[in-house]
């Protein structure tokens, strides 16, 4: 070998060693540091109160953890980076733990997160050992959490001499990766999976052209000149949907006469955890790799999890599923490591490793902060200030649920109408912060819409906010690369790698799916007579606007078109497949049921998203309880655009809770005053929000004096 060679190569591992020690040293003192700046009292209130949230969150379906970390993104706009993400980091690393609870108690896990516990902490409960599958559920999320956390901490000191030499080319490809991801975020549907990313993607290209200064996709609104914004979206997509549900089921998740003891056996819950520290270990790193990699979900994380636990651990093909409490230990180590793992991605390189990631990249931007080297030197303290985070949210979200798991479960049986309108109210105000123009509540109505039918058609929702969160960088990105390198950018080690990886993963779903059904000239040959269905119409919707918004791009400057088209041109094709795969193919027809079969050891394919809980219903009583519920959403918009916000609240939940639920004037009352007053002395007073215009402040000028009018 060349001894010039060798040279060189000494020299560039001796100067990353190098650069490794003092990158270890400064990550030292940092960790330090952060400890010292999350232990102000007024960061610690907010990192409790993010864990209180969370672990309601995690209790009460309908929001979660990725709806909740959105709600409270507005809300962070006048608070200090530290105090901001822990606020969010309590909640999210948080709503988790608290998961468990329905799913162990009653069978019914409230988010998806929480499908596998329910295999053997139902069958627990089900025996009186609630209180032994809560323990160990708490146990082991402590743990995972901790361990998460741990490797965040170890692995950013690794990660900082490697993000030094990253240029625009590699951060655009492992942003291709990340949106690569979107077909195992898709599940079964991979291709509906790529068409949402590929319309995330262009509605995030909506607004100026920074390139050559083309409006694109404005129809001609000042409202849209910036862009969409991200909060409006997230709500609209995610909780909307969900509430939405809620009030077409029309019940609470738990039925009267069902037990809520949950003391007693806790102790041997921790006994257990104690006893399979292996094994928790073993989860706990599967979950935080696997969390690290954008695209994979908490949904998937647990069954990978669950299904490591079932091949490994001694006599698990015969226990689990009837009441093992290694099924409870593995599912939920694994989840809670999540959050520590996804972290590292989207701090070093600005890639949202999960939905809930994307969201938070959200408060990166709202505090003028850039993922990427800066959060590694700068902002080195900040980074490690979210680790501790993590780390006291777990033990403090853990310790609560220790506390009060028999208060906790009760949130679980709160009927809907006792606190729907309440939080209604707080997502039409997180929804107004974004931008604080009647615009984003209009936004919020249609994302809401299209978030509720993306859900009901079975179309995953993730991989839309991916390829919205993703779009703007790999543009960006990509005129970067070839401004300095060319076409050169493109044969870089590196950025071949990922490309690679991002083909495989892409790739994979679909040459998995030909592979299940004998190869590709039997599938070819399945295809029949055609089929349609009132399903068919959204896809038919979605091609007819994809191709509407690819033909108006034409006209625009090459600089302003050219990833527009790209995009544009993937998801009619996209959409097209999945439409023709919908009415001509055989083995299509048959999808959604074949994927709810599951067996002892979890279904085959997973539906990457909350399937709704509404099925059982007739579809025409579906249809008129949702477009009632959008209904009530649209008369409190119309409400607060006559005698403004503050006014509307109490109208709005007074109407809502005697009229859908004919709730009691003692239960009503409370609640009007204490959401009031919790707007006007939050938002009003301390973070003087100006409040959206009204046609009572416009005819009556003196009116103005009231909030809000």
């Amino acid at each position: 070998m060349d001894t010039s060679l060798l040279h060189s190569v000494g020299i560039g591992f001796h100067t990353y060693l190098h650069d490794f020690a003092d990158g270890a040293g400064l990550a030292l003192h940092s960790a330090h540091n952060a400890f010292y700046i999350i232990l102000n009292p007024m960061r610690m209130f907010y990192l409790f109160a993010g864990v209180c949230m969370g672990l309601a969150l995690g209790i009460l379906p309908g929001i979660g953890g990725i709806a909740g970390t959105a709600l409270l993104l507005p809300f962070t706009y006048d608070l200090d980076p530290p105090t901001a993400f822990a606020l969010l980091l309590g909640l999210g690393a948080t709503t988790t733990t608290a998961d468990p609870i329905a799913a162990i108690l009653f069978g019914a896990p409230g988010h998806a997160a929480s499908a596998a516990t329910t295999l053997d902490g139902y069958p627990m409960t089900r025996r009186g050992e609630a209180g032994r599958a809560l323990g160990a559920s708490y146990m082991a999320a402590l743990i995972g959490g901790l361990f998460g956390a741990a490797l965040m901490a170890i692995a950013l000191p690794i990660m900082r001499p490697i993000i030094l030499y990253i240029g625009s080319p590699e951060l655009l490809s492992i942003a291709v990766f990340g949106i690569s991801m979107v077909a195992v975020l898709s599940g079964n549907a991979p291709l509906r999976g790529l068409t949402f990313a590929c319309f995330g993607m262009m509605l995030r290209m909506i607004g100026t052209d920074p390139q050559s200064g083309t409006l694109r996709w404005t129809m001609g609104t000042l409202y849209l000149w910036d862009g969409l914004p991200l909060v409006p979206l997230t709500l609209g997509i995610f909780a909307l949907p969900e509430l939405c549900d809620l009030a077409i089921g029309r019940m609470a998740i738990v039925q009267q006469g069902q037990t809520l003891d949950t003391k007693t056996g806790m102790l041997l819950g921790i006994k257990d955890c104690l006893e399979h520290w292996f094994l928790i270990l073993r989860c706990s790193w599967i979950g935080s790799a696997m969390g690290a990699i954008p695209g994979i979900g908490a949904s998937v994380i647990d069954w990978i999890s669950y299904g490591h636990a079932l091949k490994t651990e001694k006599n698990a093909a015969q226990t689990f599923g009837t009441g093992d409490v290694r099924g409870v230990i593995a599912a939920e180590s694994a989840t809670n490591a999540r959050e520590g793992g996804a972290l590292v991605p989207t701090v070093a390189f600005g890639v949202p490793a999960s939905a809930g990631m994307a969201i938070l990249l959200g408060a990166f931007l709202i505090h003028g902060l850039v993922p990427g080297p800066d959060m590694l030197t700068k902002h080195l303290d900040l980074t490690y200030s979210m680790v501790w985070s993590i780390a006291i949210a777990n033990i403090l979200g853990s310790g609560l649920c220790f506390l009060f798991s028999g208060q906790l479960a009760k949130i679980a049986t709160l009927r809907y109408t006792l606190f729907m309108p309440a939080v209604l109210s707080l997502v039409y105000i997180g929804a107004f912060e974004a931008t604080r123009n009647w615009g984003d509540l209009f936004s919020l109505m249609f994302f809401g819409m299209l978030g509720w039918a993306m859900k009901h058609f079975r179309w995953p929702r993730p991989p839309f906010v991916l390829g919205f969160i993703l779009g703007e960088p790999i543009e960006r990105y990509m005129f970067i690369s070839i401004e300095r390198y060319g076409a050169d950018w493109m044969l870089k080690p590196f950025v071949l790698v990922m490309f690679g990886l991002a083909a495989i993963s892409l790739l994979g779903p679909l040459i998995g799916d030909v592979r299940s059904h004998g190869g590709l000239k039997k599938m070819l040959s399945q295809w029949g007579r055609p089929v349609f269905s009132t399903d068919n119409l959204f896809p038919a919707a979605l091609l007819t606007l994809f191709i509407v918004m690819l033909s108006q791009s034409l006209d625009w400057a090459f600089a302003a078109r050219i990833v527009p088209t790209i995009v544009g041109i993937g998801a009619i094709l996209f959409c097209a497949l999945g439409l023709a795969n919908d009415v001509f193919g055989v083995h299509e027809r048959n999808g959604d049921a074949a994927a709810a079969v599951a067996g002892g050891g979890g279904p085959k394919k997973i539906h990457m998203d909350i399937v709704s809980k509404t099925s059982h219903l007739p579809g025409l009583t579906v249809l008129g309880r949702g477009f009632q519920f959008f209904g009530w959403m649209a008369g409190f918009m119309l409400l607060m655009w006559i005698i403004g916000l503050i006014p509307a609240v109490p109208v709005f939940i007074m109407s809502y809770m005697r009229l859908e639920g004919r709730e009691k004037w003692k239960l009503v009352i409370p609640m009007v005053v204490a959401v009031v007053a919790l707007i006007y002395v939050v938002f009003d007073q301390l973070l003087a929000i100006p409040w959206p215009p009204t046609l009572l402040g416009a005819f009556f000028p003196v009116l103005k004096a009231i909030p809000s009018v």
